[in-house]
C-alpha cells in the first residue's frame, strides 16, 4: 500500500491526476444515488486528501479521494464551500465485463493516461483491501483504520457490494460484517459511530456493536469515513417485511409491538449512556418556531398544502402554549431518522435498529443535539402510514392497528405511553408530514397523496388530544 499524495502541492502528481479525472467525475458523480447535489452542474473539485491504497502503476490500483465538489449556489441560497465526498477509485488497464456497471471512464492524459477508472466497491479485491486494513489497524497517509480489539476479524472474507444504497454505500464481507462507507462527509463526531459505541458500552443488544472504523484527521478536524459492524445474516428489512405482510393480508401488530419495545430499549440505553437535558420555555419556543417556519416555507412551495396551513399551525401553537405555561420535557440522544427501513428483524425474530447517522441533509451539530424521544416515535408512526398507503387499496385500518401496537410496546418497556403526551407527539408527527409533502412534491409526485392524507387528519382535529385515525 502506498502513502498519501500531498494535495496542497498544486505542481505535484496530484494536480495532474485530478485534472485528468475532472471531466470524467463531472459526468459520473451526478448519476450516483448518493450524490446530494442533483439538479445543479458540477463546476469543479478541490482536493481535500488523496491517498494511494494500491499502486496505480500496477495491474490493479486503488485511490482513496476526499474531494470538495463545487456547484452553483441555488437561487436565493447562501454561498456554500461545496460538499466533501469520499470516493474509492479503482484503476485497471481494462474492465472485465462483470465490472462494466462500475465504469467511470477512460483516462486520456496525466499519470493514469491509457488506464480505465471505475467505482472500486463493485470489485471484491479493492473492497477486501479495506477490510484487511481494518483488521491490521493500518495507517496509510492520513487514514486511520481502527478496531475493537474484543472482536475478531477473520482473513479471507469475500466482499460484495449491496445494491439500493441511498446516501451511503455498504459492502458485506462473507455474511459476517457489513461496512458502511459514508459518501458525503463532514468534520466532527459522527453519530453513526458515536451512538452504537455508546449503546455497546451499555450492553444494548438492539444495535450491532461497531467492530472497526475508518477516520482521518485533517488539520484539527476529525472525519469519520466508514463503520464496520456485524452483519445480521438472513435479516428482513422492516419496510419490506411490512409490505409483504400487507400484500398477503396478514396482521403486523405483533411485529409493531416488538418494534415499540426495541425502540424503547434503545432510548432507555441512550439515556443511561449519554447526558439528558430538560427542555423548558427557552428551548421549546425556538423548537415550535422552527416547525412553524418550515410549515410556512412548505406551503409556499406546495400549493396543495395551503388549505391545511391554519390547522397544522395549531399543532405548533399548542406546543408553544404548553411551553409558556412552564411545561418541560426531557431530551436525550435519539436515532434521529427512525422508520421501518432502519429496522432489521433477525431469523430468530429479534429486532435491531441501524443507521444512526440521522437525517444527512441536516447539519452534524443539529443531528447530535438531544431531542425528545417523541421525534423517533413520530417517525415510526409516519412509516406505518406510508406502508399502509403503499398497498392497493390503501389500508388505513392496518396503519391504525400498527401505530397503537407500537406505542403499547414502547410503554411496556418505559412505563410511558407516547399517546399520553399528545401535544408533543402530534407536533413532531405534523412536522414530519410537512417534510414528506415537500419531498414527494419535488421527487415523487405520485406519492403526494400519502402525506396529504395525514395532513388532512392532523389539520382537522384537536391538537391537545391524540389524533384520530380516519380514512383518507
Amino acid at each position: 500500500m502506498a502513502d498519501a499524495v500531498n494535495p496542497s502541492d498544486t505542481s505535484s502528481t496530484t494536480a495532474h491526476l485530478l485534472a485528468s479525472l475532472d471531466p470524467l467525475l463531472r459526468q459520473w458523480l451526478p448519476r450516483q444515488r448518493w450524490f446530494a447535489g442533483k439538479g445543479r452542474p458540477v463546476t469543479g473539485f478541490t482536493p481535500v486528501a488523496v491517498t494511494e491504497l494500491l499502486p496505480t502503476d500496477g495491474r490493479l490500483g486503488l485511490l482513496h479521494l476526499l474531494l470538495r465538489v463545487h456547484q452553483p449556489t441555488a437561487p436565493g441560497g447562501a454561498p456554500h464551500p461545496g460538499d466533501c465526498y469520499q470516493l474509492l477509485i479503482g484503476v485497471r488497464e481494462a474492465l472485465p465485463p462483470r465490472l462494466a456497471p462500475a465504469l467511470i471512464g477512460h483516462v486520456t492524459e496525466g499519470p493514469l493516461a491509457g488506464r480505465t477508472v471505475y467505482e472500486a466497491l463493485h470489485d471484491p479485491r479493492p473492497a477486501e483491501v479495506l477490510l484487511e486494513a481494518l483488521r491490521t489497524q493500518a495507517r496509510i497517509g492520513g487514514l486511520r483504520f481502527e478496531r475493537d480489539q474484543g472482536q475478531e476479524i477473520r482473513e479471507g472474507l469475500v466482499a460484495r457490494l449491496m445494491t439500493g444504497e441511498q446516501s451511503n454505500s455498504s459492502v458485506v464481507y462473507g455474511d459476517t460484517f457489513i461496512l458502511k462507507l459514508l459518501r458525503r462527509v463532514v468534520p466532527g463526531v459522527n453519530p453513526d459511530l458515536e451512538l452504537p459505541l455508546a449503546l455497546a458500552r451499555e450492553g444494548c443488544a438492539r444495535v450491532p456493536a461497531p467492530t472497526a472504523w475508518l477516520r482521518t484527521e485533517l488539520g484539527a478536524q476529525t472525519y469519520v469515513l466508514a463503520v464496520l459492524q456485524p452483519f445480521v445474516s438472513g435479516a428482513a428489512d422492516g419496510w419490506e417485511l411490512a409490505l409483504g405482510q400487507l400484500a398477503k393480508g396478514e396482521d403486523f401488530t405483533a411485529e409493531a409491538r416488538a418494534l415499540g419495545r426495541a425502540t424503547a430499549e434503545v432510548h432507555t440505553a441512550l439515556a443511561r449512556a449519554l447526558p439528558t437535558v430538560a427542555l423548558g420555555h427557552a428551548q421549546l419556543g425556538p423548537l415550535a418556531d422552527g416547525m412553524t417556519e418550515r410549515l410556512t416555507a412548505a406551503a409556499q412551495a406546495v400549493p396543495a398544502l395551503r388549505p391545511y396551513e391554519p390547522g397544522l399551525r395549531s399543532s405548533f401553537e399548542a406546543l408553544a402554549r404548553l411551553a409558556d405555561e412552564g411545561r418541560t420535557w426531557t431530551a436525550q440522544r435519539v436515532h434521529g431518522d427512525l422508520h421501518l427501513g432502519q429496522c432489521l428483524r433477525s431469523p430468530s425474530g429479534q429486532w435491531s435498529l441501524i443507521d444512526f447517522e440521522g437525517e444527512p441533509a441536516r447539519p452534524l451539530a443539529e443531528r447530535r443535539l438531544p431531542q425528545p424521544p417523541a421525534r423517533d416515535i413520530a417517525g415510526m408512526l409516519r412509516s406505518f402510514d406510508y406502508a399502509a398507503h403503499s398497498a392497493t387499496p390503501p389500508a388505513p385500518d392496518w396503519a391504525h392497528a400498527c401505530r397503537a401496537a407500537y406505542c403499547s410496546g414502547y410503554a411496556e418497556v418505559t412505563g410511558r405511553d407516547p399517546r399520553t403526551d399528545p401535544v408533543l407527539l402530534r407536533a413532531f408527527e405534523t412536522d414530519k408530514a410537512i417534510y414528506e409533502v415537500v419531498y414527494e412534491a419535488r421527487h415523487r409526485p405520485d406519492w403526494l397523496p400519502v402525506p396529504l392524507a395525514a395532513v388532512r387528519r392532523l389539520a382537522t382535529s384537536d391538537p391537545t388530544r391524540p389524533a384520530p385515525e380516519t380514512h383518507p
